[in-house]
């Protein structure tokens, strides 16, 4: 018996400002029985999500709606040298709100790199270096959180992304699932959403007439629904990690998938 009902494959953007039409930023979705389709934003002027808008969206499904598995692909935390550096203590949700002082990247108008070039907020006080990388990210070779301005950045998208996550706890509360913050292993019946890497996966499907964007989207609910069909999505919640490493992903978060 599936573990969820439904699977939401997210590409994420952080391109422009919360409230920007944006074609980076695709949602598929599946069911134990129809394969991954994509979801479009509701009829407006704007033909693409905005960051705002799926988050709203997203609060919406998963407050009233059946068990969901979401993944979404930017980094869901820091490595464990900006928590030493900026002596906070390794509490997810501290750091969210933290971050959010910091970096109100979801503040109508606002760009990520407005607060990077000190026009706005006061992201010089929580910044890292493009040489941290958090545990996941050394184990499958990802850019890290920190590296701007590179191809296959995931850095802005991250750093727009988390005052969402934010928006998201807020919202939905104890409904929602943020793996593995919340615990390695969901109660049963509950929604999660979980960080993904889509170039574990990417390959493995066929791309068909999707650009990028949208097959990252597609391969990630793919994926999912594939797992969960065949029995070994469970596995996934608890990856083979030593001791030490399961506690420094409790701060770092961890890319599910990622043996």
């Amino acid at each position: 018996m599936p573990l969820f009902e439904r699977y939401f494959g997210i590409d994420y953007s952080g391109a422009q400002t919360p409230s920007s039409s944006l074609p980076g930023l695709r949602l598929f979705a599946a069911t134990p029985d129809q394969p991954p389709a994509e979801i479009l934003p509701p009829p407006s002027p704007r033909k693409y999500w905005t960051r705002r808008g799926l988050a709203e969206w997203l609060a919406a499904e998963l407050h009233s709606g059946p068990p969901t598995l979401v993944g979404i692909d930017h980094g869901f935390s820091f490595p464990m040298s900006y928590f030493k550096t900026h002596r906070l203590p390794p509490d997810w949700r501290a750091f969210l709100d933290d971050f959010h002082r910091h970096w109100p990247t979801d503040e109508a108008g606002m760009y990520v790199d407005f607060i990077r070039d000190g026009l706005y907020g006061d992201g010089a006080a929580r910044t890292g270096s493009s040489r941290w990388r958090r545990l996941a990210e050394e184990r499958c070779r990802a850019k890290s959180v920190f590296h701007f301005d590179v191809q296959g950045s995931v850095a802005k998208s991250t750093h727009a992304g988390l005052t969402w996550l934010r928006f998201l706890r807020n919202q939905c509360g104890s409904k929602l699932h943020f793996w593995p913050f919340d615990g390695w292993v969901p109660r049963h019946g509950s929604s999660v959403i979980a960080e993904v890497y889509p170039a574990l996966w990417s390959r493995s499907f066929p791309s068909e007439d999707r650009n990028s964007h949208q097959h990252d989207a597609y391969s990630v609910a793919r994926w999912m629904q594939e797992s969960d069909a065949g029995g070994r999505l469970g596995a996934h919640f608890e990856p083979p990690l030593r001791p030490a490493e399961r506690t420094t992903a409790l701060t770092e978060g961890w890319i599910f998938g990622l043996g």
